[in-house]
């Protein structure tokens, strides 16, 4: 937890105003759960287009609106960081234009998003496999980095190429590689290799299209988040259900695994 505290404690510079959590029927104390860094696996978007007879890219267009009204929703709800789920690993076994056609949804989002993105201090930080990607993919993702890094008033990590396994993997390579001894290898290590090294971790998940699966996300960081499911569409998804799945972290009480 000294991890998480700290890296919250040092990105308070931010000057941007502060709005009111939501009100549940719990009374509001110290020991009311708090949504610092939320999680999203954004599912649904084929569905989306299927049910109004699009095709599948209409409904990923209609997702990446989606995630700026969240991303909208989530500093108003005073939430320091954003993780999504936006193409896996298990993804580029896709139909061919369907994979063409996410790619240059993802560089065109970065090319005309980023600068305000930048203006309203949003802080972008790519996590997953870069080098497996176009490299005007890769330049277009890196300088968008390298220009948001000092902002302070949310972090939007966006997952693309990204696998929780493929992650553990990477990790024991570098381990590996770097001659680390056996007997000193412990959690806190295996952290400091991950792609989210430095970064806390999730406090909540939340997957939308009524799936029940965790689906290669963030395995190692999200050992304690809290689940939350709901049955809309990524698309569909706003500022009520996420007031919903926050209204429903409130009411939690949070153990890691001691007796409550």
């Amino acid at each position: 937890m000294a991890r998480l505290q700290n890296y919250f404690t040092s990105a308070k510079g931010n000057s941007a105003p502060q709005s009111q959590s939501i009100t549940t029927e719990q009374p509001a104390s110290e020991q009311t759960p708090r949504v610092r860094h939320l999680a999203i696996i954004m599912d649904g978007n084929g569905r989306w287009a299927t049910r109004r007879h699009l095709p599948r890219l209409a409904g990923h267009k209609a997702g990446v609106n989606a995630l700026r009204r969240v991303l909208e929703c989530a500093i108003d709800e005073s939430i320091e960081m954003l993780s999504v789920y936006a193409f896996s690993t298990e993804n580029w076994g896709r139909p061919h234009t369907e994979v063409d056609g996410l790619m240059r949804l993802f560089w065109e989002t970065i090319r005309s998003d980023i600068e305000k993105l930048h203006r309203e201090g949003v802080r972008l930080r790519h996590l997953g496999r870069l080098k497996d990607l176009s490299p005007d993919i890769q330049k277009a993702v890196q300088d968008s980095v390298d220009l948001t890094q000092n902002n302070t008033r949310i972090g939007l990590n966006v997952c693309f190429n990204y696998g929780g396994r493929a992650e553990l993997v990477d990790a024991v390579r570098q381990i590996i590689a770097d001659g680390r001894n056996p007997e000193t290898i412990d959690e806190d290590m295996i952290s400091s290799y991950l792609y989210t090294r430095d970064l806390p971790d999730p406090d909540m998940v939340i997957r939308t299209a009524g799936e029940m699966r965790v689906s290669n996300f963030l395995l190692w960081q999200s050992a304690y988040s809290e689940y939350y499911a709901t049955p809309t569409l990524w698309p569909d998804f706003g500022k009520e259900d996420l007031c919903a799945a926050l209204d429903s972290f409130h009411r939690r009480q949070r153990r890691f695994g001691r007796l409550g």
